[in-house]
């Protein structure tokens, strides 16, 4: 494999010179420039990156960590992060894990070992503790009261007692809910809610009631079997996401059941599908938590001391309330 001192050789110039060709320095007469050009191509020569990563103290890479690329919720993430990216001339690595905890600690690894620049870390089965021992730069895109992390997220709890406010606010007592899982955090935050709104309005809590493994339009179409199954059915059901509920509403329609009048459908994310079917939902700003979270990241990158940042929400009252 050619060196730079062939190339140097074969271009009649200074190994400095090739070194200044090769990283972009604006000190080299376009005649040097061109030779050192032609060389590298007559040789065949690759750079090595690795070297290259070393010298620098970076890589112009950043790792993001989430459970699936599958789900639309994590797809929009990740569009938001890559587009802040790509402005900004830096490559991602995904990390999927499944929420299994060593598959995470591998990412972490990986930032540790400077194979990556930072992390951004969409969610998370690892406890926050174990994120504060690597002190390296990361970006939590859900909430955390643990000092010393950095983290962007959506007011769950304030977004989820919304819509169940506006949903009692329509009339309904009977209220089911869909998750992703109990254990998350996020999920947690929201039973949390629903526990606060049914006993406003003197209605017990009843766990068949609260649904998780929920992420799919097929999960979606489980849902409505399993309601038609409660004996006394809510009125009204608050789902995980956008494709939970579209696969709730298309199920329940091909079964002759009436949106609203029989069962409401709330949703959370405002995705295309969901404005297609008419599907009442919460606009999240996911993509653009994905931008933020970005150059959050930059900035710890830089030096900067950790930060916070919450988005705004809004519902959107559509046909199926």
């Amino acid at each position: 494999m050619a060196t730079i001192r062939d190339i140097a050789g074969a271009a009649g110039v200074s190994v400095t010179t090739v070194s200044r060709v090769l990283n972009n320095h604006p000190y080299v007469s376009e005649d040097k420039r061109e030779r050192v050009k032609k060389a590298m191509q007559s040789l065949g020569y690759r750079r090595n990156i690795h070297a290259v990563h070393l010298s620098k103290g970076f890589s112009d890479m950043i790792g993001v960590v989430l459970p699936s690329v599958n789900l639309p919720y994590f797809a929009d993430l990740v569009a938001g992060i890559a587009e802040a990216a790509e402005a900004s001339g830096v490559h991602l690595s995904l990390y999927q894990t499944d929420y299994q905890q060593q598959k995470e600690r591998f990412a972490l690894s990986q930032l540790q070992e400077r194979q990556v620049d930072g992390l951004i870390i969409c969610s998370k089965a690892i406890p926050d503790e174990h994120l504060l021992s690597v002190q390296e730069p990361l970006i939590l895109c859900q909430h955390t009261d643990t000092a010393g992390l950095s983290s962007i997220s959506n007011p769950h709890r304030e977004a989820f007692r919304h819509g169940l406010d506006y949903l009692i606010e329509k009339g309904h007592r009977k209220i089911a809910i869909s998750l992703a899982r109990k254990k998350g955090k996020n999920s947690q935050v929201r039973i949390a809610a629903y526990k606060e709104a049914l006993k406003k309005i003197g209605q017990p809590y009843r766990e068949e009631l609260v649904v998780e493994k929920a992420l799919t339009l097929l999960d979606g179409k489980a849902l409505f079997h399993r309601w038609q199954s409660w004996d006394d059915k809510p009125t009204a059901l608050f789902a995980a996401n956008d494709q939970v509920s579209a696969g709730l509403y298309l199920e329940a329609k091909a079964n002759g059941t009436r949106i609203p009048e029989e069962l409401a459908i709330l949703s959370i994310d405002n995705h295309d599908i969901s404005r297609m079917l008419g599907i009442s939902t919460i606009d999240i700003q996911t993509k653009e938590m994905g931008k933020q979270a970005f150059h959050m990241l930059e900035n710890r990158i830089s030096g900067e001391p950790p930060s916070r940042k919450v988005l705004d929400y809004r519902l959107i009252e559509r046909s199926s309330v």
